[in-house]
């Protein structure tokens, strides 16, 4: 299982992103596809998750209600779309696989992208 991740960049506050997670070697409904984000000096934080069966969590208690987790299968790609992004949203933000059910443990994840850098900065 291969998983790319794209869309980060540099953005003001305020403004909007859409991470794609692009996923190789098996259809989503065999996995789990959970995004997480490590900003420098911190442990993975999980943002969202959604299942194999196409059902959504949101982990992040700062990030509800701004970041939506969605996929389109016939793409096999999991997205992530950011809004109002706020400066402690700066991290590198990277998607992981695991068999069907969504984890918030980041050790729990065998597949892992390398990782897109989001800085948020005025």
């Amino acid at each position: 299982l291969q998983l790319v991740e794209s869309g980060g960049a540099l953005v003001q506050p305020g403004g909007s992103l859409r991470l794609s997670c692009a996923v190789s070697g098996s259809t989503l409904d065999h996995y789990a596809i959970t995004w997480f984000r490590q900003a420098p000096g911190k442990e993975h934080e999980a943002v969202s998750c959604i299942s194999g069966r196409g059902e959504s969590m949101d982990y992040g208690r700062t990030t509800k209600g701004r970041f939506i987790i969605s996929r389109d299968d016939a793409k096999n790609t999991v997205y992530l779309q950011m809004s109002d992004l706020r400066l402690e949203d700066t991290a590198v933000y990277y998607c992981a696989a695991e068999p069907l059910r969504c984890y918030s443990d980041h050790t729990l994840y065998d597949f892992w992208g390398q990782g897109t850098q989001v800085t948020v900065s005025s």
